[in-house]
């Protein structure tokens, strides 16, 4: 079978223009979005399929179009020395994080769940550290760590400050995250963002087809236009697309400055709730947002 060719520019040779960055900062934006519909999409999922069939059938209906797509445009397999970095992908953001949220939001709300990706960006840019050895600058972190208190606050705030069953699931969720999108991020400077998540997904498939058989064999199935619609958009847009997107722009203007931009997610998430699933926001909000955008533009800007 064909492998990709070696003959790739080393990540430190690339230089990242000012609009490049731009359009970087636009990909990684646009992932936020779709992840940020991720949790009231399970929930809506959730009301016509059991937690394990629901995760398996999104997996492999993702890698499906991600298979379509690697084969109508003949991409090779990637070479040998990155299926480590694919399976921890594949581990992190195909299964381990959609299947420990899908397994907490049985029991908890989508506010308390996003705790989970208040803390995601600051993991993310501390494994990035620890993975790449990059050095983001004091101002950097400092905004981070704010940033991150922030979300945690409001959110922790919203699930009316109590701790449920479902936390060990949301933290486990939040750690294999963070290693996926790492990896990920690293990956997407030798190779496109989206074949990155495409042969993540195809690796998963020899075991999430059996899996979702067995799944729908135990677990009951009503079909109505939430659970449907809900399980399309998870498989295509949480799943694929926004994936797509966010490895882009990962790799356009760093790890550490595209994390940051998830400090966001929650509080989305928290509208798409109301709108979508009829739950209620208190007057702090609007404070928080305001809040974790100043955060965000410090990330942004600051060097390192």
């Amino acid at each position: 079978m064909k492998t990709q060719s070696s003959a790739i520019a080393p990540p430190s040779i690339a230089v990242s223009t000012p609009p490049a960055r731009g359009l970087g900062t636009l990909q990684a934006a646009l992932g936020v979005v779709a992840f940020s519909l991720t949790f009231p999409a399970t929930a809506w999922g959730l009301e016509g399929f059991g937690p394990w069939s629901l995760v398996a059938v999104r997996s492999v209906l993702a890698a499906l179009v991600a298979a379509g797509c690697l084969l109508a445009l003949r991409v090779p397999v990637p070479e040998r020395r990155h299926w480590a970095g694919l399976a921890v992908v594949a581990g992190g953001v195909v299964v381990g994080f959609p299947l420990l949220t899908t397994l907490a939001l049985r029991t908890s709300t989508t506010a308390h769940a996003a705790v989970v990706v208040g803390l995601l960006p600051l993991t993310t840019a501390l494994l990035s550290a620890l993975r790449m050895g990059t050095r983001p600058s004091r101002t950097f972190w400092t905004a981070a760590f704010a940033g991150a208190a922030a979300v945690v606050a409001f959110t922790v705030q919203q699930s009316g400050g109590a701790l449920t069953s479902s936390d060990l699931y949301l933290f486990g969720a939040l750690l294999v995250c963070a290693a996926g999108y790492t990896e990920g991020g690293r990956l997407a400077r030798v190779m496109p963002g989206w074949q990155v998540i495409g042969w993540a997904l195809v690796f998963c498939l020899p075991l999430g087809v059996p899996a979702a058989a067995l799944a729908l064999a135990h677990e009951p199935v009503a079909l109505t236009a939430h659970s449907v619609a809900g399980l399309v958009w998870l498989a295509a847009g949480s799943q694929f697309l926004g994936l797509v997107v966010w490895y882009r722009g990962m790799a356009a203007i760093g790890i550490p400055k595209a994390s940051q931009l998830q400090l966001a997610q929650p509080l989305l998430t928290l509208v798409w709730s109301v709108l979508l699933l009829g739950e209620h926001l208190t007057p702090a909000a609007p404070l928080t947002a305001a809040a974790v955008l100043v955060c965000i533009a410090v990330t942004q800007r600051a060097r390192g």
